[in-house]
């Protein structure tokens, strides 16, 4: 029986998945974003998360447990000093999976994964453009502007009933 055994080897021994989660980690910190297969990117999200949560609380045994993972100082003072103060107001949900279709060569589905807090096009307030009609002929611009003319006003519209009243 499979009873909670959910979690995916990804075709590797686990020294070999532990050494590439490692190193897919350091360059997620490093690069920000990273493209990949979607199931490594589902696997590395699980495996980097923890890791970002535990890079908040900025005290030397966090750190070093975060080591213990990455195995490299550049990525870690750059998770603690530059990524940490970013995330710091985030419950969680640091990283974002966007498909981006299939490899070449074996069909494989592909993605990138990014750290949220640090994409420009989806950081960036929308500016919503002002929507532009279509031009209209000069004659029937010309037209529309007789013809509010020739509208009678709301005072003149009562003067008018209560003329046709008597």
């Amino acid at each position: 029986m499979r009873h909670n055994k959910k979690f995916n080897h990804l075709g590797r021994t686990a020294s070999h998945r532990a050494a590439m989660l490692s190193n897919m980690a350091i360059s997620l910190i490093k690069h920000k974003r990273i493209t990949t297969t979607v199931e490594k990117a589902k696997a590395l999200k699980k495996y980097v998360e923890p890791l970002l949560t535990k890079s908040k609380n900025d005290t030397t045994n966090s750190r070093r447990v975060v080591f213990s993972y990455l195995q490299d100082k550049y990525a870690v003072t750059e998770l603690f000093k530059e990524i940490s103060v970013k995330i710091a107001d985030r419950p969680g949900g640091y990283t974002r999976i966007i498909k981006t279709g299939h490899r070449l060569g074996d069909n494989a589905s592909m993605c990138f994964i990014e750290l949220v807090d640090y994409d420009e096009n989806m950081a960036k307030e929308t500016v919503k453009k002002a929507t532009r009609t279509r031009r209209r002929s000069k004659k029937a611009v010309a037209t529309d502007a007789v013809e509010v003319a020739e509208a009678p006003k709301a005072g003149d519209v009562a003067a008018t009933d209560e003329k046709q009243a008597e």
